[in-house]
Order: structure tokens, then C-alpha cells, then sequence
């Protein structure tokens, strides 16, 4: 029985993983910062941990306990609205200590065994906004940049160890709670005001194209399973239709 390890599993697209890997009956090792044992059915091949993945020590805790892992998912992070002249330098580094060193630490934390079984597959989950530029994302984009470009290097190191490494790039999920989660700054400036409701007036269209959390748990479980799946993998209608250049 395979194993996997998935970050950021208390709602939205690790919720909605971790329960797809559960159900295909894979043993999954479920992360979260403040673990909740009511989200999740009870089952021996469910373990429920936690995990601060800016903390190195709360990273080596969680590696022990999991065991062998033939799956890596980094999922966890969090989004930021504000215009980059006034992002304060508090919230840059926040974004980059969880959404890009976070995903690097563990990461690094587990490429040991992998190496040392000849197998192993990490799987990050990015941003459809690294495919195209948009406003008030700018810190947040450039934190999941980071993290494509990082694991496409990775990618080429890895592979005659037997690793594979996989991007997955969701779209806009407003069924999630993502943006509620999401930190603001500076979006009541009065020279970003009109085009903060420009942007705002476009995510609140009806007829706009999302993405689904089930959309991103299947990209994922393509990319653990599937040998030949594409290093990049966009989840969510609207995110297909940007990596298609729409």
C-alpha cells in the first residue's frame, strides 16, 4: 500500500486530496497547522498530523511520524491581495516562508528516502496566476513563481534517482476558503481604489470559468500516478483556458 503525504489538508484542495487518495485506497498522512480529527473519516490508513512548514523542527517531527512516504504533496500556503507598493516587507517574507521555503524544507526533508528507494514523486501545488499577470498578486505570484521554477530544475536533477517531480496550477476557486484566508493591505489607497474594484468586479463575474476543489485532486492523483503525466498540469476550467494563452 502506497503512501502519501499532503500539506495544508484542514480545507479547500488538501481536504478534497486527501479524501480522493483515501477513497482510491492509498494510506494518506494528512498536514495541518492546527490538526482537526473531525474532517476526515476515521480509518487505519488515515493519519491526522500536525505542521507549521516555516518550522524546521515541527518538519522533522511530522518526516518521523509519517514513516515511509512514496508521495509528497505540498499544498500548504496563502494568498495576499495588495498592491505591491504597499506590501509591507512583514508580509513578503510571510509568503515566501510558507508558500516557497516552506515547500522547499520539506521537500528537502524527504528527497532522502526517495533517493534512497530509487522512487519517489513530489507534487507542488502552485497558482494558474504564474500564467498570466495580474494586479494586487503581485508578492503572492512571485512566491509560487518560485516554486515552478525551483521544481523544474529539481525536476531534471532528480530523474536518474527515479524521482518525478509535477506541478499542479489551480485556477480560482471561490467554492474554497482561500480567500477568505487571504491577507489585505492597502487595497482602501485612494490610488488603487479603482482598479480594485475593476479587479474584484471581474472575480465576482457569474459566467466566469473556476476551478474546482475535485478539479485539483485529480490533477494531483495524475500526476502521483500517472509515470508519463506532463511536468505541468493546470486544474480548473479558467486555469486551462489560461495555460492555453485564453
Amino acid at each position: 500500500m502506497k503512501t502519501v503525504l499532503i500539506t495544508g489538508c484542514s480545507s479547500g484542495f488538501g481536504l478534497a486530496t486527501t479524501r480522493t487518495f483515501h477513497d482510491r485506497g492509498w494510506r494518506v498522512v494528512a498536514t495541518m497547522r492546527a490538526p482537526r480529527e473531525d474532517l476526515l473519516p476515521r480509518s487505519d490508513r488515515l493519519r491526522v498530523l500536525p505542521l507549521d512548514v516555516t518550522d524546521p523542527a515541527s518538519i522533522d517531527r511530522a518526516v518521523q511520524a509519517a514513516g515511509p512516504v512514496d508521495v509528497l504533496v505540498n499544498n500548504a500556503g496563502f494568498g495576499a491581495a495588495v498592491p505591491f507598493e504597499l506590501t509591507s516587507p512583514t508580509l513578503a517574507r510571510e509568503l515566501f516562508e510558507t508558500n516557497t521555503l516552506g515547500t522547499m524544507l520539506l521537500t528537502q526533508a524527504l528527497l532522502p528516502q526517495f533517493r534512497a528507494r530509487g522512487a519517489g514523486v513530489i507534487v507542488n501545488v502552485t497558482s494558474s496566476v504564474t500564467l498570466k499577470a495580474l494586479p494586487l498578486v503581485a508578492l503572492y505570484t512571485a512566491s509560487k513563481a518560485a516554486v515552478n521554477a525551483f521544481t523544474e530544475s529539481m525536476a531534471v536533477e532528480l530523474a536518474p534517482f527515479g524521482i518525478r517531480a509535477h506541478l499542479v496550477l489551480p485556477g480560482r476557486a471561490p467554492a474554497t476558503r482561500f480567500g477568505d484566508n487571504a491577507r489585505r493591505e492597502g487595497l482602501d489607497h485612494q490610488a488603487y481604489v479603482e482598479l480594485m474594484q475593476q479587479f474584484l468586479a471581474g472575480m465576482r463575474d457569474p459566467l466566469a470559468p473556476v476551478t474546482h476543489v475535485d478539479d485539483v485532486a485529480e490533477a494531483v492523483w495524475c500526476a502521483a500516478t500517472d509515470p508519463d503525466a506532463p511536468r505541468r498540469i493546470p486544474a480548473g476550467e479558467d486555469a486551462l483556458a489560461l495555460a492555453r494563452g485564453g
